[in-house]
């Protein structure tokens, strides 16, 4: 583990702000309200890398799990850079994008910007972030030429991000209780995966264990479940054919009735509608759920927050009938810094994200267990990640970035509380899908005549090209 030279502590609506100067004083870094404490740095009486005056650059950022991580960086930066940069970290809890309004409105913004694929756009629009074309040479864009998507991270053909780790989806499984059922390997089908579920409740009755879990409190807990696995089977992000530029619900009927049949089944856990993730891996720590979707995550988790109490490990997903006509999605990985475009010493700003996106920096990362790395050369050199378990989640060659799913709001209800309410109640699924499907496209037409969404058909898409993107 990298050595973490400053200790914070973050709470609602806190600012934590440190340079390599390391004042121990406290002081107001935005236009809110908000409280900013610095911490002396263990890097604060480097000699400087050459004489004269600092450019000083802040860097905003949201990435508070991260935080520990980001300190020891940009100590280290500061210390070892040869352009005569001091960099200024701000690591906010609460009311990120607010609190960027504000700072843009009074001429306070910062020069570097932690983004995500939730502000991307939003930030976009309002004109925050610089274009990066002109920045990059040939050699160093080479190295995300598989990972530059349109709308993800890429506008108007103008390229404002880049990647650095994201998230990969797997079966997450208890393997104790399945040595207990007979189980031999996770499966490989959603009907495996339905009958494994009974087993698993069958033998964990004693226990109190059921076979399978969901967080469906949350609206995209269907998703959360379902998506991964029908993008591996046949190519559909979120219902979405980007080949025919409309969505199709119908892709999720396998997943829609596998999961009624747990429910029906009693394979599924009790409250199960009013789980939220956090209270779900709670009781699979404590061995109360055989096996769940979710992602990278899961290994700090269980070693942090919710040390396990039985032995657990990651597996492929299973696939609707044990083909793979798509790829798996690695999430959240399109985007990470960006240069605000009110940065008064862009030149300098540049420097500062060239040397975050070298390799030497991107790699400790994925050795950390922050993330997993989204960019190929990193990939090819990072060692093995520190947590248990977090080498189950490195990419395969299934693994690989998606275009973006166009955000539509619908009339109506949405296809998480369509999903629940078929598990719990059933019904008629294809008519279900089928108006689901109507009701996004017309939100969809909408959004397009709009501007508000610039997607397009892709007569050419097949996801299984995709694979071997990240790795082969």
């Amino acid at each position: 583990m990298r050595k973490k030279p400053f200790h914070i502590v973050v709470s609602a609506a806190l600012l934590v702000t440190l340079s390599a100067c390391g004042s121990s004083k406290t002081t107001d870094t935005t236009a809110s309200s908000a409280a900013s404490t610095a911490a002396p740095s263990a890097a604060g009486t480097a000699a400087p890398a050459t004489t004269g005056p600092k450019t000083k650059l802040t860097y905003w950022t949201n990435d508070r799990g991260a935080s520990d991580h980001i300190k020891a960086e940009i100590a280290k930066y500061n210390a070892e850079n040869k352009d005569n940069i001091e960099v200024e970290v701000t690591i906010m809890a609460d009311n990120y994008e607010q609190s960027l309004d504000v700072a843009f409105a009074s001429n306070q913004a910062p020069d570097i910007i932690k983004t995500s694929g939730s502000n991307f756009a939003p930030f976009i629009k309002k004109g925050y972030l610089e274009p990066l074309d002109t920045y990059m040479s040939p050699e160093f864009k080479n190295r995300f030429k598989n990972l530059i998507i349109d709308d993800g991270n890429r506008v108007d053909n103008k390229i404002y991000s880049l990647p650095n780790y994201g998230i990969t989806w797997r079966l997450i499984y208890n393997v104790d209780l399945f040595q207990k059922a007979g189980i031999a390997a996770p499966p490989k089908t959603i009907d495996e995966m339905v009958e494994d579920a009974k087993k698993l409740t069958a033998a964990g009755k004693d226990i109190g264990a059921y076979g399978f879990a969901g967080n469906f409190k949350n609206n995209g807990g269907f998703g959360r479940t379902a998506s991964p696995i029908v993008a591996l089977s046949a190519g559909m992000l979120d219902g979405f054919n980007f080949k025919t530029g409309k969505f199709d619900f119908s892709s999720q009927i396998p997943m829609l009735e596998a999961l009624r049949k747990m429910k029906q089944d009693g394979s599924m856990i009790p409250g199960f509608e009013l789980l939220d993730i956090d209270p779900l891996r709670a009781q699979f720590a404590e061995g109360k759920i055989g096996m769940y979707i979710n992602h990278a995550s899961e290994p700090g988790v269980f070693k942090n927050q919710f040390p396990a109490k039985i032995k657990w490990s990651a597996a492929p997903l299973p696939t609707i009938d044990g083909t793979v006509n798509g790829a798996s999605p690695f999430s959240n990985a399109t985007v990470w810094l960006a240069m605000s475009a009110k940065s008064a010493n862009k030149a300098k700003a540049w420097k500062f994200l060239e040397s975050m996106y070298g390799p030497d920096v991107l790699k400790t990362y994925q050795e950390d267990s922050v993330g997993i790395s989204a960019v190929p050369d990193v990939l090819a050199v990072a060692k093995k990640p520190s947590f248990a378990n977090m080498d189950l989640f490195l990419p395969n060659k299934f693994d690989a970035l998606f275009p973006v799913v166009p955000a539509v709001t619908p009339e109506g209800k949405n296809l998480g509380d369509e999903a629940l309410r078929y598990i719990l109640e059933g019904g008629d699924v294809n008519k279900i899908t089928t108006d689901l499907s109507t009701r996004y496209n017309a939100a969809l037409d909408k959004a397009r005549k709009e501007g508000t969404t610039k997607n397009q058909p892709m007569p050419d898409f097949d996801a299984k090209n995709l694979q071997g993107s990240l790795v082969k």
